[in-house]
């Protein structure tokens, strides 16, 4: 496959144009793969690619039931940050950051990471205390956060309100190298390198069953036929519940949506994430100036991927206290995505009740962050059979065990 380049830039401006490639191939299903992973969104791209990259597996099946990226990897708002309490957390977060930073020149596809800085601010005394306690541990796991003061705070975000009446900023916990990257860009950079390795990534396609015999897995049953496989990884993010039952087992996991907005676009006016779990929000400036505004997930199961009104209104309410200037602001657009949540809110990266089937879900509303970790720990879960480092805490196991990796805290607000 061609790289990109700016001599190739000049060479296809003397052409017109004409002689640039598809991004990915457009495949139809073999009749067996050594792998087959359900779901092209990012954690599944990048399970392919590191089963590739390093592992060396490349006849590989990526299949989607509607198209590339088009579920919660093109529906969140792009925030990407590791300063997580518990030390399994912290250091999956960690390598998904890492690997981050030097994506776009591995994928030769420019994903748009932007450490610009993430601030979680702190608006209760019982929150500087949390905070403070995530910074010791930090500082233990290697990943590198501070504590900041309220004086600091408003020198990063001028635009805000420190002394709101009734949620002053008390300070915040500051992750210098967090930021935001391109959703689709991601998925994009991630499908365009497995296809150039030989992978097939196949959209429009539908798992309908999932075959077994003598324990194993032999396959998956698509609509558009059978494809064989001995080894199968699972990585819908809301609907895993359901293909986990089609391999016949359950998952600890329950789905609700997620919604997120955007504003018109404005003049720059805020170069950092800003996440205020009190009032329960988050806001970042996206590239093209729309004001990019979270809350929390809906409070009952649902699998819609649209907004409502109700949760616009409360999400607004809170944060316009802290940036009262967005109360002059028009809404441009709203979406949701489908989220599925752990009891404790940490993910599973995991064998299954049925042989060479393995799991990767329960990320909650914490998923495009984790994407190049997670990918490179599910993949060396399916090319030794056993999980590395990096995934060895995350097994389905833990909750029949009662080791819990209780993130609630961290994950308190949707981000």
């Amino acid at each position: 496959m061609t790289r990109y380049s700016a001599f190739a830039i000049a060479r296809e401006a003397l052409r017109n144009h004409q002689g640039w490639q598809r991004a990915w191939a457009r495949a139809t299903p073999k009749a067996r793969y050594d792998a087959v992973i359900i779901g092209a969104g990012g954690h599944g791209l990048a399970t392919a690619y590191y089963l590739g990259r390093n592992h060396g597996i490349t006849n590989v099946a990526v299949i989607e039931k509607g198209w590339l990226g088009g579920g919660n990897t093109g529906r969140n708002t792009t925030i990407i940050r590791s300063n997580y309490l518990q030390d399994p957390s912290a250091a999956l977060y960690e390598k998904a950051r890492s690997l981050y930073e030097t994506l776009s020149q591995e994928l030769n596809y420019n994903v748009m990471f932007s450490p610009r800085g993430l601030l979680m601010l702190a608006q209760t005394h019982h929150e500087v205390r949390g905070y403070l306690r995530t910074v010791h541990a930090n500082m233990l796991q290697g990943v590198q956060t501070e504590w900041i003061g309220p004086d600091r705070v408003k020198d990063l975000v001028p635009i805000i309100n420190i002394d709101g009446p009734r949620y002053p900023v008390l300070g915040a916990l500051y992750q210098a190298r967090g930021g935001t990257a391109r959703h689709d860009a991601v998925a994009w950079g991630y499908a365009r390198a497995c296809s150039a390795m030989g992978m097939d990534i196949i959209q429009q396609c539908e798992v309908t069953g999932v075959r077994a015999e003598h324990g194993k897995v032999t396959g998956v049953e698509t609509t558009k036929g059978f494809i064989a496989t001995p080894k199968l990884g699972i990585v819908v993010a809301g609907h895993s519940g359901q293909v986990a039952g089609m391999a016949g087992f359950r998952l600890p996991v329950e789905a609700v949506a997620l919604q997120a907005l955007v504003s018109e676009p404005i003049k720059p006016c805020m170069d950092v994430v800003v996440m205020a779990n009190t009032v329960h929000g988050y806001m970042s400036q996206s590239d093209k100036g729309e004001m990019v505004i979270g809350g929390g997930t809906d409070g009952f199961n649902n699998f819609t991927q649209r907004g409502s009104f109700h949760h616009i209104e409360e999400t607004l309410r809170a944060l316009i206290e802290t940036f009262p200037m967005i109360s002059r602001l028009k809404m441009l657009r709203q979406w949701g995505g489908i989220v599925d949540m752990t009891g404790d809110r940490s993910p599973i990266i995991s064998k299954t009740p049925l042989g060479n089937c393995f799991i990767n879900c329960g990320w909650g509303t914490g998923g495009f962050k984790a994407i190049p970790g997670s990918g490179w720990a599910m993949a060396e879960l399916m090319a030794k059979g056993e999980p590395g480092p990096l995934a060895a805490d995350f097994g389905m196991e833990r909750f029949r065990e009662g080791r819990f990796i209780d993130e609630s805290v961290a994950a308190g607000v949707a981000h």
